[in-house]
């Protein structure tokens, strides 16, 4: 199997690179980087060979791929599109391009991988990373009782922004300890010593649009009626995502039994004693696959109500390999 990477040079390039690394049970027999003007000629090692990044281009470069991971914005796989997939190449795009439009699945595959084999522009969207970890434990409740509604808080770690966010926070830390004046660039305002409650551009209901992408998104994927109320929040974490979360099912559902949901849902890691200090964190997550619970318990301002806390690592599960994973599902069953 052909396997395209397009945005090699990015975070999520660079992650998709490692995961095919460490699944040695993954099928290819040839990968293909692909990147901009600026990272063209750059060279990564894969499995011992030295593999050179190729200007991505207008041309027929995709005709024997198999499958093309795209993370390089929603302006470029946008205007790729068709490139990529004219002569039958699947694109699984890790962008915002395409994840409302009707005709292209938007997949988590532990919550609706079916939705991957209805493809008929070729193209699957992987979901926003706050969206993904949030279905994945979401699915372990409502297989007990159909969620209504849900209210989350985000905290979300400059990873979420890219390498350059990244290393802006690292270097603010270094400039504040130095004296010297931070550098504001990726951000709204400082991260280090800070929070922002501003991910992505202000809409019309004054909800940001990373919030409304939690509201629309869980519900394309989880084929529900389900109402999501957001605040998404960024931190001084270098990687991985936390959300804290309150939800309302249709009939009470105990502790226990969420716990035991938790537990045995596909995807899911429960880290719940709080009694021993044991619940999840960035500081223990990053660099992991699943998607970790804790904090389970009942949420006392409403009836039928829970509450709880999960930490994903949001360029593994959130981005990466949530793609990668839907590359696995779709070759496993397709006919």
């Amino acid at each position: 199997m052909k396997i395209a990477i397009v945005g090699a040079s990015g975070a999520v390039g660079q992650e998709f690179l490692t995961i095919l690394n460490e699944r040695v049970d993954f099928p290819i027999d040839e990968l293909v980087l692909f990147g901009s003007e600026r990272s063209a000629g750059r060279k990564y090692n894969f499995r011992g060979k030295e593999i050179e990044v190729k200007l991505l281009q207008h041309n027929d470069d995709f005709k024997d791929i198999d499958i093309a991971l795209t993370s390089a914005g929603a302006s470029t796989s946008k205007e790729y599109a068709q490139t990529i997939t004219k002569h039958g190449t699947l694109m699984i795009d890790n962008s915002s391009a395409f994840r409302m439009d009707e005709d292209v699945p938007l997949v988590v595959p532990e919550v609706n991988a079916e939705d991957a084999l209805n493809a008929p522009r070729r193209i699957i969207a992987n979901p926003n990373c706050t969206t993904i970890q949030m279905v994945v434990a979401l699915n372990a409740i409502e297989k007990l009782s159909h969620i209504k509604r849900v209210h989350v808080a985000t905290y979300q770690s400059a990873s979420g922004g890219g390498a350059q966010a990244m290393a802006e926070l690292e270097n603010q830390y270094k400039q504040i300890v130095a004296g010297e004046e931070p550098t504001v660039e990726k951000f709204a305002y400082q991260l280090a010593f800070n929070v922002i409650p501003h991910i992505d551009v202000f809409t019309e209901n004054d909800y940001t649009k990373e919030e409304m992408k939690m509201y629309h998104e869980t519900r394309k994927i989880m084929h529900s009626d389900i109402k999501v109320s957001a605040t998404c929040v960024r931190v001084p974490v270098m990687r991985a995502h936390s959300e804290s979360i309150w939800l309302e099912t249709e009939r009470e559902i105990s502790t226990q039994e969420a716990r035991e949901a938790f537990q045995s849902g596909v995807g899911l890691v429960l880290m719940d004693e709080p009694e021993q200090k044991i619940y999840p964190m960035p500081l223990f997550i990053a660099g992991k696959d699943p998607v970790y619970v804790g904090r389970v318990r009942k949420d006392i301002s409403t009836e039928n109500g829970l509450s709880f806390w999960c930490v994903a690592d949001q360029i593994k599960k959130g981005a990466a390999l949530n793609a990668l994973q839907i590359a696995e599902w779709i070759i496993r069953n397709r006919k």
